[in-house]
């Protein structure tokens, strides 16, 4: 596999919105880039952190850091298979502390507040220049750029 395979898989899970640009590099923004072509073996070593950026306006930044190679047969016949994933961060509903499924945009970008609400208050809440609410995604694109949520597996 390459990079190029992981940067669509990072896209297909977590990350596509508009077609936006992308980079590797070591070092983060003005590291040094890593090609796309290389490919995933030779580049990623114990040890070894790697900057991922999707979007160069409103980017996401994923730190990649090998932590143990697996040996053995591939567990999929796709390039890429997902062996572990963060938990999704909890967030409290701003109007009443319960758990949120809901996110305002007008709340995140007029008033700069996450503007998480749970089902109740994203009927109730008033949202006037921005649309119903979105669901909450395990995402760090979530209410950024055109970012809906991730493609349905198999990635």
């Amino acid at each position: 596999s390459t990079l190029q395979d992981l940067d669509d898989y990072l896209r297909a899970i977590w990350l596509e919105c508009c077609g936006h640009m992308s980079e590797f590099s070591v070092g983060g923004w003005g590291g040094g880039e890593i090609s796309k072509k290389q490919r995933a073996d030779k580049v990623f070593q114990p040890g070894i952190e790697i900057t991922h950026i999707y979007d160069f306006g409103t980017s996401s930044e994923t730190l990649i850091k090998v932590v143990a190679m697996r040996e053995g047969h591939p567990t999929t016949s796709r390039p890429m298979a997902l062996m572990a994933r963060n938990l999704m961060p909890e967030s409290p509903c701003i109007e009443c502390g319960q758990p949120a499924a809901w996110l305002c945009h007008e709340c995140l970008i007029e008033e700069d507040v996450w503007g998480a609400l749970c089902d109740q208050h994203a009927q109730t809440h008033p949202h006037e220049d921005y649309g119903e609410p979105i669901r909450l995604v395990n995402s760090p694109r979530l209410g950024m750029c055109g970012y809906d949520g991730p493609a349905e597996p198999p990635y």
